[in-house]
């Protein structure tokens, strides 16, 4: 018996001062962790202050009912089950019984609701019982982040995600800046895979990662898709894509991107105006013939024999789409009628001898090189060179035409943007800023890419020459006597490769004759530009039309003439001395208002979503507004107390 009673004094001693840290560590281990918050991603805002994307707060809602005193449960649960009967939508009596059930049973880890929003948990948290706390109200919310986006799925390409597909677009791009710091907090273990929070605070507050505010304009991105998307239907063709830049910054006002699923319909597909490098075809036309004119070599008046419209180059034949061609006429002509016989007996006339002047050229004009951009997943240029094994006798010959070469609808813009822009070539782009907490921590200037591509003369004349081809040109269908445009028509065959057809047969690689690209680029208007736009259509239904005159100029039109509609004049001007009764009536009414909700809340359903934001940040409250229009719904409701410095969401249409 001593022995034993030795033994036990033996282990309880080794336990308690020799083994006793191991242990009391490894308890604390299995019944306490310390959990990350992860910190809300910043969001994404159009130019003009709209949310593009953004991180929404969801909860799932438990009670803990066994630390809630038995006296306070019976006082408070039936104005609990009111408040929940409110929210949630049961009864009253219903919420009573179950939450009684659960008393009795001892649940530590009760579920009440998931997926309830950040103003729905605020309101929650301060129902009877649960606004006790943790402890003596046995609330516990566990707090997760979804991505949301606002205006739909409107440039959803553009905007980007950074996630297990790879981090496309702008969020992907920018996703270290976008992600914040992760928090801590410590739980602890009260049932198998069942944690609740130790406190109410945490250990490190999270961070919330940077905002980034886009160039992107909501209105044109809204004219923009629509427009496409009408034309895509129309034709049934496989995808398209177009941009709208805005001549002197660089800045992508908007930009959509749109595939065809196996059912027919159109989304976002693939940033096919970043990424899908193509045989431009006759857009760059425009190119040859300005590396002409800039080289001296030409003139627009210059005359050039497009024979009856069929000739051949080293066995090759070039064809105008007009049959019986074009007879004699002067180098603007060729372009404003887009004879490919013209452009390439210029071309080969000029540079057959001397090739490499006019890859300097192309070079110069920005299409030999990736432009650059933050978002992943760029087109590579394909322009072969004389050094080349690509190079073949009649290369620059097709290149002069849009063929052989292979270069992104964004380079194509990129160019004519420079002519619109008097020569100074800008990158495109697609980020204004990055905020944090309201601050700006980093702006994006415009970039100058070439201070000038070509000479003024040449410019000029190329300007003049891309405005006729509107007026009595191939795009001459889209003339408007209203607003001016210039710009240039393409359609360009399609090149398959080897391959087996739907009927079981093998096809030699070559030109398609029934699959084209249709395309149209220019700017808007033609005498002094704003905005420059392509418009790429890919795979239209012959049957209906393939030309770029009769698929892509028109979507070119309805953009340029929207935004000519929809957008004021730089010029109009407004007298000031101007007084209007109107005017000083809202004026003191809205003094009034300011005055009447000195103390509380007011209602701002109805307004203008300006002036709801003046309103309420006159009376110290932070704004966060979605959509556009009149406020018709406020987070935080009329007559109760205003705490300056909170934070009121409004939701505008």
């Amino acid at each position: 018996m001593t022995f034993f009673l030795l033994a036990i004094i033996f282990r309880v001693i080794n336990l308690q001062y020799v083994q006793g840290d191991t242990y009391r560590k490894l308890a604390t281990e299995l019944t306490i962790r310390q959990d990350t918050i992860y910190a809300n991603k910043g969001n994404v805002y159009a130019a003009d202050g709209n949310l593009l994307a953004t991180s929404m707060s969801k909860f799932n809602i438990f009670m803990d009912l066994v630390t809630v005193d038995e006296a306070i449960f019976e006082k408070h649960v039936k104005g609990l089950s009111v408040e929940l009967s409110r929210m949630l939508g049961s009864s009253a009596s219903y919420y009573e019984k179950t939450l009684r059930r659960a008393k009795n049973k001892k649940r530590r880890y009760f579920l009440i609701t998931r997926n309830i929003g950040y103003t729905d948990y605020l309101k929650m948290r301060e129902f009877p019982i649960f606004n006790l706390g943790v402890y003596k109200g046995g609330f516990i919310a566990k707090q997760r982040t979804e991505r949301a986006h606002p205006i739909g799925k409107i440039a959803e390409r553009t905007i980007g995600y950074d996630d297990f597909r790879g981090g496309a677009g702008i969020e992907g791009a920018f996703a270290a800046y976008m992600k914040g710091e992760n928090g801590l907090r410590w739980e602890q273990k009260i049932a198998k895979n069942q944690w609740k929070p130790i406190a109410d605070y945490n250990e490190k507050e999270p961070i919330d990662g940077h905002d980034i505010i886009t160039t992107i304009d909501v209105n044109i991105q809204d004219i923009t898709h629509h427009a496409l998307l009408s034309q895509l239907e129309y034709f049934d063709a496989e995808h398209g894509c177009a941009v709208v830049m805005e001549t002197a910054s660089g800045e992508i006002k908007a930009i959509s991107n749109l595939g065809r699923t196996k059912k027919g319909t159109y989304y976002e597909k693939r940033n096919y105006a970043v990424w899908e490098s193509h045989e431009p075809g006759s857009t760059f036309k425009v190119a040859s013939l300005m590396a002409a004119l800039d080289d001296q070599l030409i003139d627009t008046a210059t005359v050039v024999d497009t024979e009856k419209g069929r000739i051949y180059i080293h066995g090759s034949k070039v064809e105008d789409s007009h049959q019986g061609g074009y007879g004699k006429i002067s180098a603007a002509r060729v372009l404003e009628v887009s004879s490919n016989v013209g452009i390439v007996k210029l071309i080969k006339k000029q540079y057959d001898h001397q090739p490499e002047k006019f890859i300097k050229k192309i070079e110069a004009y920005g299409f030999t090189e990736p432009i650059g951009f933050e978002i992943k997943g760029e087109g590579i240029p394909i322009v072969p060179v004389p050094s080349d094994k690509r190079w073949n006798k009649i290369s620059l010959e097709w290149m002069s035409w849009g063929y052989g070469i292979s270069v992104t609808p964004m380079q194509i813009l990129m160019f004519y943007n420079a002519i619109a822009n008097n020569g100074i070539m800008v990158k495109p782009r697609f980020i204004k800023e990055l905020r944090r907490q309201d601050a700006t921590e980093r702006l994006f200037k415009t970039v100058i890419v070439n201070p000038k591509i070509a000479s003024e003369t040449a410019l000029r004349k190329v300007r003049k020459v891309l405005e006729n081809v509107v007026v009595r040109g191939t795009a001459s269908n889209i003339y408007s006597s209203n607003f001016s445009m210039a710009g240039k028509t393409g359609t360009a065959k399609k090149y398959l490769p080897k391959h087996i057809d739907k009927n079981g047969e093998k096809v030699a690689a070559g030109y398609s004759n029934k699959r084209y690209v249709a395309s149209f680029a220019g700017f808007f208007p033609a005498d002094n530009p704003k905005y420059s736009c392509i418009v790429v259509i890919h795979d239209p239904k012959k049957e209906k039309g393939y030309y770029g005159a009769t698929v892509a100029a028109p979507v070119f039109k309805e953009i340029a003439q929207k935004i000519y509609t929809t957008t004021p004049l730089d010029s109009e001007v407004v007298s000031e001395k101007a007084r209007f009764v109107e005017i000083e009536k809202a004026y003191f009414e809205y003094e009034d208002s300011l005055e009447e909700y000195d103390n509380s809340i007011p209602n701002v359903k109805g307004m203008s979503g300006m002036d709801a934001v003046s309103l309420l940040e006159n009376i110290g409250l932070k704004v966060k507004i979605s959509g556009v229009g009149k406020v018709q719904y406020q987070s935080l409701e009329k007559g109760a107390e205003l705490i300056k410095g909170k934070t009121i969401t409004l939701k505008l249409s």
